[in-house]
């Protein structure tokens, strides 16, 4: 990627977003990061470590089932962004246990969350919806639910479901947005606007639901000045969480055959680095951080390779930070 494209000395970081008496220094760690970690988030809310497991509703997706187009998105692979799910011929009490089994190796965790990951988890009829999630929350160690979908599959029963379920257990829903850019929205192939997107934000914050942004961090096309708006306007919004994912190009997608025809300029690790801790000190002090890179199949990975090697990623994040002393919220100027 054209290091000049990512100018990290740009006056669009830097200008009025000057710590004062309106906008106080936060801390600059949160437990042991200069960053509001989804891991230090979980601690503090349910007192220990709490593990994600991937589940599969058996859903679709409107932007494949011909309903907007068979193709789905163009970085999306077969398994709809949920390759590390279960498989949905399970029950989700079955799928709970397998996912508990698998990770019983390197974690002790007694509480987790159900996150239905694969392709869209509200497209389905409310009913079919109802009894998904509730078998997910009566789990006794689910101690959450995390629904990924997109923002133009939430019809009011549909939000009125969530806005129940969370009466329960906490509920979060988890929409991708990738870009505010309607140019990368049509590139990639998204089949939503930028308005419906907020319009879900909004009607699942006025039902006291917590919202985790998706933002694509290096699609083609876009320069560091987009992929900062993008930043700074997703905040704007009533979120709670985001994902800042970096770029996958997996095998399998039209992306990938894209790339293998012509490619196009990738972020370096070095770059990637430079540029998300900039990120994080534009983002407000109390957005929980969810994801800073991503951990695509590694059978899939085309490109960057470097991708793969997730701690390297969240090591060097962690120390560009410390040497340029940087904090989240650092630059976070609220409008």
């Amino acid at each position: 990627m054209d290091m000049n494209s990512i100018n990290m000395d740009s006056e669009n970081i830097n200008s009025g977003n000057t710590v004062s008496e309106n906008n106080p220094v936060p801390p600059r760690f949160w437990g042991d990061k200069p960053y509001y970690s989804l891991d230090y988030y979980l601690k503090k809310n349910f007192g220990e470590k709490v593990y994600r497991l991937s589940l599969n509703g058996g859903m679709t997706c409107p932007n494949r089932d011909g309903t907007l187009d068979t193709r789905g998105c163009i970085f999306c692979s077969a398994g709809g962004s949920g390759d590390f799910a279960a498989a949905p011929s399970l029950s989700v009490t079955e799928q709970i246990a397998a996912a508990k089994k698998r990770i019983s190796a390197k974690t002790d965790c007694r509480k987790f969350i159900a996150y239905f990951q694969a392709y869209t988890n509200t497209y389905a009829p409310v009913e079919v919806l109802r009894d998904l999630f509730t078998e997910a929350i009566l789990q006794p160690e689910i101690a959450a639910l995390s629904i990924a979908t997109r923002c133009d599959c939430l019809s009011p029963e549909i939000l009125d479901l969530l806005a129940e379920l969370n009466r329960q257990k906490p509920v979060w829903v988890e929409l991708g947005l990738q870009s505010i850019h309607e140019e990368t929205l049509s590139f990639i192939r998204s089949g939503f606007t930028l308005k419906q997107f907020e319009d879900a934000v909004f009607a699942l914050h006025a039902r006291g639901i917590d919202v985790i942004t998706h933002l694509i961090l290096g699609l083609p096309g876009e320069t560091a000045d987009k992929m900062r708006a993008s930043v700074r306007h997703a905040t704007s919004l009533p979120i709670a969480g985001i994902k800042l994912q970096l770029l996958h190009i997996l095998k399998g997608t039209d992306l990938g055959r894209l790339y293998e025809k012509e490619p196009f300029p990738l972020f370096s690790l070095e770059e990637y680095c430079d540029f998300v801790t900039e990120c994080l000190a534009l983002l407000p002090p109390e957005l929980v951080i969810h994801r800073l890179t991503g951990d695509g199949p590694k059978n899939l990975l085309i490109a960057p390779t470097w991708s793969a090697d997730k701690k390297r990623v969240l090591n060097t994040i962690q120390k560009y930070m410390k040497e340029k002393n940087l904090w989240q919220g650092k630059y976070f100027r609220k409008r």
